[in-house]
């Protein structure tokens, strides 16, 4: 899904609300959890997951083209921790699928 077709649903969704008001809010949401990541704060959303900053090792790497070693810095990744719910939804709707496809297969 792309952020148009994301922005259309929500638009569909929440009855009534333009497509326009619908993008205000879903950048005003990536750009708040994209703040609290930059200070280093944690996102929870009770059900959907969590976003979170984790630190990412220096480490030692070859460049493929000359095969001289280097070293990769150090730095900070963003990342994202699915919930309970979300996994199980997520199973839940492929083990489905699944067990069509097998079904078909018989």
């Amino acid at each position: 899904m792309k952020k148009a077709e994301l922005i259309a649903a929500i638009a569909e969704k929440n009855g009534g609300t333009t497509k326009k008001s619908a993008e205000q809010a879903l950048d005003a949401v990536i750009s708040t959890i994209a703040e609290a990541l930059e200070k280093g704060d944690k996102v929870a959303i009770p059900g959907f997951g969590t976003f979170e900053v984790r630190d990412r090792a220096a480490k030692k790497s070859i460049n493929p083209a000359t095969k001289e070693p280097f070293i990769v810095p150090a730095k900070k990744v963003p990342a994202f921790k699915a919930a309970k719910a979300l996994k199980e939804n997520v199973d839940k709707k492929n083990s489905k699928k699944a067990a069509k496809k097998t079904a078909k297969k018989k």
